[in-house]
This record gives structure tokens, C-alpha cells and sequence, in this order.
């Protein structure tokens, strides 16, 4: 429906799960999309399958100097941008009494640090009227075991979208979050799921889901592309739920 056509966006974490979904649909919706990963090799495949509408950048998002190349490559390539997603993320699952120093820093690094930092450096490449979407999680709010950390970590990222709806209001620049709940992505062996016991984890998970089920990626990258089209227009500061009503149960 060409929703986005001759945007650019960036996507951080765009290489792979929610992220590599949402630069698919937002490649079909006509953007120009530059991803944003670690992994050169993960990269360099996500750019090849999403076209020549796609740019690839590798950096560790951690490191403030990443954000720094974005937004030079952003004046560079582009001489602008419409959207901003700080998708990327990072969860290490531990009671707070297991916690290890470097596991809270690099949670903090990337889920929270990142982002504040990631927003900051491309604020002057943003064009008025723009979007920005941040990616938290409903564990924000919910609670789940050995999840502290992770979701102090995502609850702060609530809290700059609040503050950045305001500040950026005179530019006409929304800011939204969304939360997703559950999502069938390759980060569910990331966490130690072994696939012999994906099955009973999935139907443990889906008990607690009142629609039944995990969430897919492509169903996060249309709730994303709702938020940062023109469909949303009257709607900032948001935290828009994709979660199946998890957080409801």
C-alpha cells in the first residue's frame, strides 16, 4: 500500500526476529531501510533477502561510538531520516540474587543506554514529522521470574517516551513504544530452550495467553508500521501492547 514510500528508516537490531520483520514490511511499505546489528555475517543475509531498498551497518549498539556511524551514514546516504526503531535487545534470564555485575551492565548497556544515546545522536537527522519507536516489553510491567533486571531495563526506555513526546513536540515528532508479550522468534533458543522442548514450552506459554498462542514476528512489524505511518498520526506517547492480552491475565 506504499505507506512509507521514500522514507528512511533505521532499525536497530533489524538483522534478525521483530527487527528483520519489521524491515520487511517496512521495505514492502516503500521505505529505505538502513539495519543496525552485530553480526556482519546476519547482516549482510538480512540486506541481501530484504533488496536494494536495504543498507546494512554492523556495530555493537553498547558502544556510543555505533550511534555516531549511524548518524553519519544517515547524513551521508540519506541527508535525512523519518523514522527511528530502537529495537535491539538483549535479556539474560536470573533471580536478582544471580545476577552478575557485567550480565545487569550489559543489559543496561544495550536495552536502556542505547536507546537514550541512539535517539540523542540522530535527533538532528530527524525530519520534522518523523516517528520514533522504541521496542520495550510487557515484562515492563508483568512480572516473570528472573526477569528483574531485563525489566528495569526496558521500563526506563518507557519512561524516555513519555519525556521525548513532550520535547519533541514543537518538531511534530511522535514517540510510541511497543511492548510485545511472547513472540516465536530465534531468541527463544538464545534463552536455553532447547528444540526438544519448544513444543511443551510453547503450549506452557500459550495456557497463559488468552488468545492461545505465540505471537508471530510479522504481527509486531504491523503494529510497528501502524505507529510510524501516517495512521497514527494523532498518536504519541503511547504504549501500545502486541501481546495477545498476556498482560491481562
Amino acid at each position: 500500500m506504499n505507506r512509507l514510500t521514500n522514507k528512511v528508516a533505521v532499525i536497530t537490531g533489524g538483522n534478525s526476529g521483530i527487527g528483520f520483520a519489521m524491515a520487511r514490511v517496512f521495505v514492502a511499505e516503500g521505505a529505505h531501510v538502513l539495519i543496525v546489528g552485530r553480526r556482519l555475517a546476519a547482516v549482510n543475509a538480512a540486506v541481501s533477502e530484504l533488496g536494494n531498498r536495504a543498507t546494512g551497518l554492523t556495530g555493537d549498539l553498547a558502544d556510543p561510538a555505533t550511534h555516531d556511524r549511524v548518524a553519519s551514514l544517515v547524513e551521508e546516504r540519506f541527508g535525512g531520516l523519518d523514522i527511528y526503531v530502537a529495537n535491539a535487545g538483549v535479556n539474560t534470564i536470573a533471580r536478582s540474587d544471580q545476577v552478575s555485575l557485567e550480565a545487569y551492565d550489559a543489559q543496561f548497556a544495550t536495552n536502556t543506554r542505547s536507546v537514550f544515546f541512539g535517539v540523542q545522536k540522530v535527533a538532528p537527522q530527524l525530519r520534522d514529522g518523523g516517528a520514533i519507536l522504541l521496542t520495550s516489553s510487557i515484562a515492563s510491567s508483568k512480572v516473570f521470574e528472573g526477569h528483574a533486571a531485563y525489566a528495569g531495563s526496558k521500563a526506563a526506555i518507557e519512561a524516555f517516551a513519555r519525556s521525548w513526546a513532550l520535547e519533541f513536540k514543537e518538531r511534530r515528532i511522535r514517540v510510541n513504544v511497543i511492548s510485545p508479550g511472547p513472540v516465536d522468534t530465534p531468541i527463544l533458543s538464545k534463552l536455553g530452550i532447547a528444540v526438544a522442548d519448544r513444543p511443551a514450552f510453547e503450549t506452557a506459554v500459550a495456557e497463559k495467553i488468552p488468545l492461545g498462542r505465540l505471537g508471530r514476528a510479522e504481527e509486531l512489524a504491523h503494529a510497528a508500521l501502524f505507529l510510524v505511518s501516517d495512521e497514527s498520526s494523532f498518536v504519541t506517547g503511547v504504549n501500545l501492547q502486541v501481546d495477545g492480552g498476556m498482560s491481562l491475565a
